[in-house]
This record gives structure tokens, sequence and C-alpha cells, in this order.
């Protein structure tokens, strides 16, 4: 279901990582630094499934992917930056 997906910890912060450009898994993992190879590779499949995310190969040996935000991903991500700045700004007044 699409509200799991979004609901993640992993696949907020992998939208937000994609905003400003395209990166490849390498330097999605440095940038997400406590999450596992596992984990990344499920959360940018799931986001690829569900068309928030673009996989790029380009024909180079050694082989470049590039993951990145399509038009649904990008609109994902601001509803998620609004939320986050709701968030912040109410956070004196959460348990």
């Amino acid at each position: 279901m699409l509200s799991d997906l979004l609901g993640t910890k992993w696949t907020a912060l992998v939208i937000s990582a994609l905003e400003d450009e395209p990166l490849r898994f390498g330097e999605l993992r440095r940038r997400l630094t406590n999450v596992s190879t596992k984990v990344l590779a499920q959360t940018l499949r799931r986001l690829e499934r569900y068309g928030l995310v673009e996989r790029t190969v380009y024909p180079v040996v050694p082989m470049h992917v590039e993951y990145s935000l399509t038009g649904l991903g990008r609109s994902a991500g601001e509803q998620l930056e609004a939320l986050w700045s709701w968030a912040g700004s109410h956070a004196h007044l959460m348990r």
C-alpha cells in the first residue's frame, strides 16, 4: 500500500537525499549512514515500483546506475517537507 511506503523512515530519507540531484547507490549509502545495503536496495526497488524513483543504467564499463526522483517522487518530497516543517514548528507542543 502506498501509505505504508511513504510512512517508512528510509523512504522519506531516500526521497530527501534525491531532491537535489540524481545519485548512485554508493553515494546514497554514504549520505544515509545507518541504512544497510539490503534495506536501501529494497527501499529503492519499492520506490521504483510505485513510480517515485527512476533507475537509469548507463551502458559503460563498469556499469553506472543512477537513481532520481520522478515527478511523482518530487511531489511526495514536497509533501514530506511540509510535514517536517509542521513537525518542527510544533515540536514544543508534542510530548
